[in-house]
């Protein structure tokens, strides 16, 4: 949707933080691939994992992974797909497990939910606008920087999966209804961005956010009963073979490069400057 060659880094260089290589991937294709996986992969596993074992536990060990995942990144001083992916999905499954918690333990509606993070997203926006001058992908290429991208990742997917649930279960519009209002809805930003000439970040972001409600709607419709509008897979089967195909897009990544910002050669340059130990 947006091209990572035609948009020059921005954003304030006078933050005291070093300033290298890209750390998180540019705009393809397979990109979207992999992120629509991540989203749908995100809501299956947590699903799974909360009726495999005891909800408490669940939840405990999708935070350790969550932050694993996270230390394993910030390690990381350019995009590297593995490490990269993995953090995603980790947002994912535990994004979905603390959205859940917020309605299930906590009682709050999902109309609330959804204008809580929603507001906590554009909190996110509003700050990392403000402190770096600048929100787009292509300027990610310092610790800071990175901090800001992932906690509005965070905030999207928990945006995103509230307003999933809000279509789902408020609206009554069920699981593949909402898939494929989300559907129309992430083409509004595409059509934007192609043909209109709306601002890059903006398309970038608002696709985003929708990738998430439309990934896990396709999930739960998968995997959920029948009873409740689903086809009734599981989610255990839903999850293994989301799995093994975000596998196989983020090998393919890993492999030709193709979303590494700056290209092949960006990523072939020897880690001299920059690498942490």
């Amino acid at each position: 949707m947006i091209s990572t060659a035609r948009h020059a880094r921005s954003g304030s260089t006078a933050t005291g933080d070093f300033q290298g290589a890209i750390r998180v991937p540019g705009v393809v294709i397979a990109f979207w691939v992999a992120k629509g996986l991540s989203t749908a992969l995100g809501e299956s596993a947590s699903d799974y994992l909360v009726q495999a074992l005891v909800p408490q536990l669940a939840v405990v060990l999708g935070f350790a992974a969550f932050l694993l995942a996270l230390v394993f990144q910030f390690r990381q001083a350019r995009y590297r797909a593995w490490t990269y992916w993995f953090a995603v999905a980790m947002v994912g499954i535990f994004g979905t497990m603390a959205a859940d918690v917020v309605h299930v333990a906590l009682g709050v509606p999902y109309t609330l939910s959804s204008a809580l993070y929603a507001l906590l997203l554009l909190g996110v926006f509003r700050v990392w606008r403000r402190t770096e001058g600048t929100l787009s992908i292509h300027s990610i290429d310092s610790p800071r920087r990175e901090a800001f991208y992932w906690a509005t990742v965070v905030a999207t997917f928990a945006t995103g999966t509230a307003l999933g649930d809000f279509t789902a279960f408020t609206l009554h519009l069920g699981y593949f209804t909402s898939a494929f209002l989300f559907a129309v809805l992430i083409l509004i930003p595409a059509v934007g961005y192609r043909w209109l000439r709306w601002n890059s970040v903006f398309c970038f972001w608002a696709a985003y956010v929708i990738t998430r409600p439309l990934g896990a709607s396709i999930a739960d419709g998968l995997g959920k009963p029948r009873s409740v509008g689903g086809l009734g897979l599981g989610d255990g089967p839903v999850t293994s073979v989301l799995l093994a195909l975000i596998v196989l897009v983020v090998a393919y990544l890993a492999a030709t490069k193709t979303d590494v910002q700056g290209g092949r050669e960006a990523a072939d340059t020897p880690e001299t400057a920059g690498e942490r130990e």
